[in-house]
């Protein structure tokens, strides 16, 4: 029997396409509200798909009005844990910018939605070398050199590395909470991490207690080789851009080249999913015009930094098994082009064929983020240290 496939969607503004805004139904001038994303959200989760991404960045996108990007300005961490206690099942990955914020404030910001979501939190590390979003902090300047891609994704990886033990800083029984003899903390169950590296130097412990997943999943986008480096070293979710098949198997390769030259086993793996850029309709005619449609409303024609599908929810649905076919690759992460319309068909008629060809799920099967994904709850590494574990 095959197995089944794990599907997750980017929320992006009204859409991934720069002219979703001006769709019908796309109702632009809520996406600053609650209950715009709750909409999304549960919709997505109707679905049952394994976890939505929300968009962050700190610059609009050039040439288009700001509701086209991100969450229209909305803080993603913050909104995840606004929309958090609306959902039951589904996770929730905001996006935090590595380059331009600090590892100690995010694993705190992080840590948040995890509580509040009893354990089905993440976040997507992003990295910009943007001279626009670099201006806003005036910390730091990006020459035009390729170099600084590589600069950038060490910066993520440690960052990525700092995060993890902020939420092992704490092991899990730390909290003693004990009315009577007044003490709230056991102090010999905290940790500093003394971290110093090329990029941060952090001392720890985090100011919060371990996180209910031990460690939120850290996601990383694979955009160029170096970042594939990142996946392979230092996230537990990575999402690749591939072209074609033959691409997607290079990918694969980069990140498990990465995985085991960092020393990971396969009990700490990094799950891969396909990011695809989807436009649907009834028929593929139907569904090349609402992109052209889309294009015009954009003002030009829009190329994805993704693959791109444009047609049937049945053709989605085939395309999803070609990816995953890919040895290695173990899901895919939707960008519908047009909310709510595109968000809609996936859920109500994707899922559903996915479904008939016993390739999805019929309920959800785990109370975490960790657990749709296959991953165990790591062990605390302070607190195997101590016990004489490596």
């Amino acid at each position: 029997m095959a197995e089944h496939v794990h599907v997750a969607v980017a929320l992006d503004g009204a859409g991934s396409h720069p002219g979703a805004w001006r769709a019908p139904g796309a109702q632009a001038h809520t996406l600053t509200t609650a209950a715009h994303w709750q909409e999304r959200l549960a919709e997505a989760e109707a679905g049952l798909l394994d976890f939505v991404t929300l968009a962050d960045s700190f610059a609009p996108h050039r040439g288009h009005p700001r509701t086209d990007r991100a969450t229209a300005g909305l803080d993603s961490v913050l909104l995840a844990s606004r929309l958090a206690p609306t959902t039951r099942s589904i996770g929730l990955i905001p996006t935090a910018t590595a380059t331009h914020t600090e590892p100690f404030h995010v694993s705190k910001a992080i840590a948040t939605p995890d509580y509040v979501s009893n354990g089905r939190a993440g976040v997507v590390l992003r990295t910009t070398a943007d001279p626009d979003e670099a201006a806003l902090f005036g910390r730091r300047r990006f020459p035009d050199d390729p170099a600084v891609l590589a600069d950038l994704a060490s910066e993520a990886l440690d960052f990525a590395t700092v995060i993890g033990l902020l939420w092992d800083s704490w092991e899990d029984d730390a909290e003693i909470r004990d009315v009577a003899t007044g003490r709230f903390v056991d102090r010999d169950k905290l940790h500093y991490i003394d971290f110093a590296g090329d990029h941060f130097s952090v001392r720890g412990p985090a100011i919060t207690p371990r996180p209910p997943q031990g460690r939120p999943v850290i996601a990383a986008t694979g955009a160029h080789p170096t970042d594939l480096r990142v996946i392979g070293r230092g996230a537990d979710l990575g999402f690749i851009n591939p072209r074609d098949v033959d691409d997607a198997v290079r990918a694969v390769d980069a990140v498990g080249t990465a995985h085991s030259d960092a020393g990971r086993g396969i009990a700490d793996p990094a799950i891969l999913f396909v990011d695809l850029f989807a436009v649907l309709a009834a028929s593929e005619s139907a569904a090349r015009a609402r992109r052209a449609q889309l294009d015009e409303w954009a003002g030009e024609p829009f190329t994805p930094d993704s693959a791109a599908f444009v047609g049937t929810p049945a053709g989605l649905a085939d395309e999803i098994e070609r990816w995953t076919a890919v040895d290695g690759v173990s899901g895919v992460r939707l960008h519908p082009a047009a909310a709510p319309e595109d968000l809609h068909l996936i859920t109500r008629e994707v899922v559903p064929e996915l479904q008939r060809r016993n390739r999805f799920r019929d309920s959800y099967t785990s109370p975490t983020l960790r657990g749709h994904l296959g991953l165990a709850r790591p062990s605390n590494r302070f607190a195997a240290g101590k016990a004489g574990v490596a």
